[in-house]
């Protein structure tokens, strides 16, 4: 096994001298996901799917510091500014969502960057995500060469935000490589907006192969962070709203770009709060209230409201799997030299 890792990285190393670029769009009409007027996803082949051959222990023998250089450096980052957890785990899922997780998202340098496209403009921090991991890139690849990808480096980055927060360690599969274009604007659109309904969230969702207990377990993040009040302002106008909508009208009076917590109990902590607020009808986006409209959706938020545990156990199950997601062309790439 020792030799079959060695393996990898000597080709890994040789890719990374060639600096092959990803391969192009290839697909097929019939594995595009369109969204119709009506916000609906239709699809005969989810445009990501799971991959196969990503190991946690992909870069042991090539690079055995790369866990702790990833983790120091990230628990620096966040003694420094707590807010960038939020972020780093929002730019994590806009990553793997439009094509795999293949560290597009960090790509700063072209008129096309995903960065300047509309789901992305609320990450208010970006520009200090991207620059947070290329400073982990290039100390990993000053310690190990190049042999591992700006999207390793974002999932185990991810992961440590997530710990530093008060969550769970979790399995973090590697192996990816990076793209070498950013995503196409389709896909990126595609991502689902805090204003969808609970039909058309898990439509999105199954166009990634990831099922309800995905989104309702994903959704799980807002317990750290913050959103626009832009982002819920649809809210203000919904007949049914009461008193926890009215305080954040009032919140939201003066300025749409004010930021409110997503989580009104511990909004720097990893934990279950998320749930239990919104059974007690204290959910900020449109899209965290859905969740209780469906009977398998609501069964989950119960369930993560009554079990801190079994939220934690999940969660971590859910992002590995988002973290194996990978475009048409499989996961074929490159190991950038710089990560934006």
């Amino acid at each position: 096994m020792a030799c079959s890792r060695a393996m990898v990285a000597i080709v890994g190393l040789v890719i990374a001298g060639l600096l092959f670029p990803a391969a192009s769009s290839s697909m097929r009409p019939d594995q595009l996901i369109t969204m119709t007027t009506d916000g609906q996803y239709h699809s005969t082949h989810p445009v990501v799917t799971i991959a196969d051959g990503l190991t946690a222990d992909y870069h042991d023998v090539s690079c055995p510091d790369l866990r702790g250089i990833v983790r120091t450096a990230v628990v620096e980052a966040l003694q420094g500014d707590i807010t960038i957890a939020a972020d780093l785990l929002r730019m994590f899922f806009h990553d793997c969502f439009p094509q795999g997780c293949d560290a597009s998202i960090l790509l700063l340098g072209t008129p096309w960057s995903e960065m300047r496209m509309p789901p992305n403009l609320s990450l208010d921090k970006r520009r200090k995500v991207a620059f947070l991991m290329e400073d982990i890139r290039a100390k990993v690849h000053k310690a190990c060469g190049p042999t591992v990808s700006c999207a390793d480096i974002m999932a185990l980055a991810t992961h440590d935000a997530v710990v530093a927060s008060g969550g769970k360690p979790y399995h973090v599969p590697l192996g990816r490589l990076d793209s070498s274009q950013p995503a196409p604007r389709r896909f990126v659109e595609q991502l689902p907006p805090p204003t969808f309904s609970i039909d058309q969230l898990i439509g999105a969702f199954s166009s990634r192969s990831l099922d309800e207990k995905d989104l309702v377990v994903l959704s799980g993040a807002h317990t750290i962070g913050k959103a626009r009040c832009a982002t819920f302002s649809d809210r203000f106008t919904s007949a049914d709203s009461g008193d926890f909508v009215r305080r954040l009208q009032d919140n939201c009076t003066t300025d749409v770009n004010r930021r409110q917590d997503l989580d009104v109990t511990t909004p720097e902590k990893f934990d279950n709060k998320y749930y239990i607020n919104l059974k007690e009808g204290k959910g900020v986006l449109t899209s965290d209230v859905q969740l209780l409209l469906n009977e398998s959706t609501r069964a989950y938020v119960n369930d993560f409201a009554d079990n801190e545990w079994w939220f934690w156990n999940q969660f971590g199950t859910s992002m590995s799997k988002m973290g194996m997601l990978q475009g048409p062309q499989g996961n074929v790439g490159r190991i950038r030299r710089h990560c934006y």
